[in-house]
């Protein structure tokens, strides 16, 4: 078996716990935030919403430059309600999904260069970056999210497994 396909079952399950979680998004909270130098809870939760769909352009490109107007252009547009959000993650789910599907073991090693306006800002192998920038980044601020939750007495969703709101 591909080794991209043995992260599938890994990538579905941690989909799963950030849809729960975006879920109970108050949208009338959009503008919360703990602390000033914290994300917006409606900022935090349109930057994770994109999260999955990075996985394409990481088994699909060689390099991103994310200073170039084509690169910022083809961004989500933000969203100010959960059905936006979900529609945003769904979307990139679905397109990582296919792109593990089919990614060939020799693919995973090649070199993923991340540019800002033409300056290397990293380049690592293509796993790497998956599983740092992609699947670490984004259950580092799904935490983070489910912090906000609990900061306004949201319910917590169990994310591996039972929180204090849910068995």
């Amino acid at each position: 078996m591909a080794i991209a396909k043995t992260l599938i079952p890994e990538f579905e399950h941690e989909m799963a716990g950030l849809r729960r979680v975006i879920e109970r998004l108050p949208t009338d909270r959009f503008d919360y935030r703990p602390h000033p130098k914290s994300f917006t809870l409606g900022d935090l939760a349109n930057h994770l919403a994109s999260i999955p769909g990075w996985t394409v352009s990481t088994l699909t490109l060689t390099e991103l430059d994310l200073g170039l107007p084509e690169t910022q252009a083809r961004q989500p547009k933000p969203s100010s309600t959960v059905e936006g959000l979900l529609h945003t993650l769904d979307a990139g789910v679905e397109g990582a999904l296919a792109a593990l599907a089919k990614a060939p073991d020799a693919d995973l090693q090649v070199v993923w260069t991340l540019k800002n306006q033409g300056e290397t800002l990293l380049a690592m192998p293509r796993i790497a970056v998956y599983r740092s920038f992609v699947m670490n980044h984004l259950i580092h601020h799904r935490a983070q999210l489910a912090g906000y939750l609990r900061m306004l007495d949201v319910p917590v969703p169990a994310l591996y497994g039972p929180s204090a709101d849910e068995a």
